[in-house]
């Protein structure tokens, strides 16, 4: 059980958000019993990084609330496929049945994968086998279901009997020429099947019906039953409505629908969730990671190359500043996860709560010991030139005795990680540069350095006299450029491990007869 002091003094975010919604929603809270969290996924696309940062961030939420309060909590992910697909996703094959039914429902898009009754269909499986290999615990919910089934009809007339109050909220965000067609209702296509957005003729509130425009026709649909769907803020807000949410978190590009939303749902009756803002994600080039687009690293990228654990770190760490996502930043995030675990072995409880892994891992923090970092190990894979975990593993057993798989799970996975994240991204950037005449006669100096050293030195003492052969062949004014001559011809890249310790393990495994 955790001090109710420590609880009280920490500024992990998980916690932070935590408390502020428990202030926020006490009242309703305490009346229904139960805590209700959602988030929301976009089935035009497939699922991406963005999207399990969501889930991961609310389920940290959860780790902390259960140490705040002894109700029961929920995680609802709820789907809106009911949309309508407004493009043709960029990473999908056969993009001509997806353009011949541009504007239905995502549930009645036949799936060009060929698996499942519709687009969005295979897109809700692949949210939900992924959030299932995470062992995320959340409740799955269908707005197509949901509206289909009546159980948003409730919600829904309450919505038709306040109609020109929303619309009040709604057209002043609009241009004039939206004004003239914005309706919150959108009816479903008998014919064509397409969500349509045209403009409202007249409304039935006691038959809960409207009549809309269709090019000049009347067409009258019920707005219950799923013959009507709601525009997106609307329909925000009728959700948090009719499932009792009190709390969501959304991408800043979602604030302003958010105000809106909340506007809503204060003048149909109820308060709106605890909220919390987090930045976007972004690739290489600073640009907003799609699902259409399918740019930055997916989420079967990232399992290839690293632990399900060091990516909810990732998300863990400054939800409110912008992160660019991409396979470079691996091996980063991989050495950070490792970092913390050893740090917790040695931190009080506050410390701990601090921890990202405290987090990441639902206050279970492994004990395993490191042997050495995900980078190193990357490293090892270049100079061993080993293409086998096997193989790989024996270089190291050789750097380091008596160590086993089984008593390193977290490091026996890092080390077929390594293996192809090294083939697969490393390999290919690899940029080997041929030193000039100076450059050659410093490195040769660094050589017969290097051949004075063994295995008893530390790796402090093989920096330092790597850093005095800089001094001494022309570095002494920018060791930086040194270490960066050293890195490109030996490893092909502007930035490598740091030496000593570099050298060192290959001291040993020289001694061992492993290299040579």
């Amino acid at each position: 059980m955790i001090k109710k002091e420590n609880l009280e003094k920490t500024s992990a975010w998980p916690f932070v958000e935590a408390k502020k919604m428990l202030r926020e929603r006490k009242t309703f809270i305490e009346k229904k019993r139960k805590i209700t969290l959602q988030t929301g996924y976009g089935p035009s696309g497939l699922p991406h990084i963005g999207t399990f940062g969501e889930v991961a961030r609310t389920s940290m939420m959860v780790n902390a609330l259960k140490q705040l309060t002894d109700l029961p909590t929920e995680i609802i992910t709820f789907s809106d496929d009911m949309d309508g697909l407004r493009k043709v996703p960029e990473n999908v094959p056969k993009k001509e049945i997806l353009e011949k039914n541009l504007h239905r429902p995502l549930t009645q898009v036949p799936d060009p994968f060929g698996k499942f009754n519709s687009f969005g269909e295979h897109n809700n499986e692949m949210l939900k086998n992924f959030l299932d290999n995470f062992n995320f615990k959340y409740s799955f919910k269908s707005s197509t279901s949901l509206y289909k089934s009546g159980f948003f009809n409730t919600t829904l007339k309450i919505i038709l009997e306040n109609y020109d109050e929303i619309m009040k909220i709604i057209l002043p965000t609009l241009g004039k020429e939206r004004q003239k067609t914005y309706s919150p209702f959108l009816p479903i296509c008998p014919n064509t099947g397409q969500v349509l957005e045209i403009p409202v003729r007249e409304i039935n509130k006691k038959n809960s019906s409207i009549i809309f425009d269709n090019n000049g026709e009347d067409l009258e649909m019920s707005v219950l039953d799923g013959n009507c769907k709601l525009q997106w803020k609307v329909d925000w807000a009728m959700r948090w409505y009719a499932l009792d949410v009190d709390f969501e978190m959304y991408g800043k590009d979602l604030i302003e629908s958010a105000i809106l939303s909340t506007k809503i749902i204060k003048l149909i009756g109820k308060t709106n969730p605890s909220g919390f803002a987090y930045e976007l994600f972004l690739d290489e080039k600073g640009e907003k990671i799609s699902k259409s687009k399918g740019n930055g690293i997916t989420i079967d990228q990232w399992l290839e190359y690293a632990s399900p654990e060091s990516l909810s770190l990732y998300m863990y760490q400054n939800p409110k500043r912008a992160k660019k996502l991409y396979k470079e930043i691996v091996p980063k995030a991989v050495d950070e996860y490792l970092d913390f675990i050893e740090k917790a072995k040695n931190q009080d409880e506050f410390k701990l709560l601090m921890n990202p892994v405290w987090h990441v891992h639902n206050s279970k923090v492994p004990k395993e010991n490191m042997i050495m970092s995900f980078s190193m190990l990357l490293n090892l894979v270049e100079t061993s030139n080993a293409n086998s975990k096997e193989l790989l593993w024996k270089f190291v057993k050789k750097y380091k005795t008596n160590i086993s798989e089984k008593d390193h799970p977290i490091f026996d996975k890092l080390v077929g990680y390594a293996i192809k994240y090294f083939n697969d991204v490393i390999k290919l950037q690899k940029k080997y540069k041929k030193p000039n005449k100076n450059e050659k006669l410093a490195l040769e100096a660094l050589v017969k350095t290097l051949d004075k050293c063994n295995d008893k030195m530390t790796p402090e003492d093989i920096q330092t006299l790597i850093y005095s052969t800089g001094k001494e062949n022309g570095y002494s004014e920018n060791l930086r450029n040194w270490f960066k001559l050293i890195y490109e011809v030996v490893f092909g890249d502007e930035n490598g491990p740091r030496m000593g310790f570099f050298l060192l393990v290959f001291l040993v495994l020289k001694k061992r007869k492993i290299l040579y």
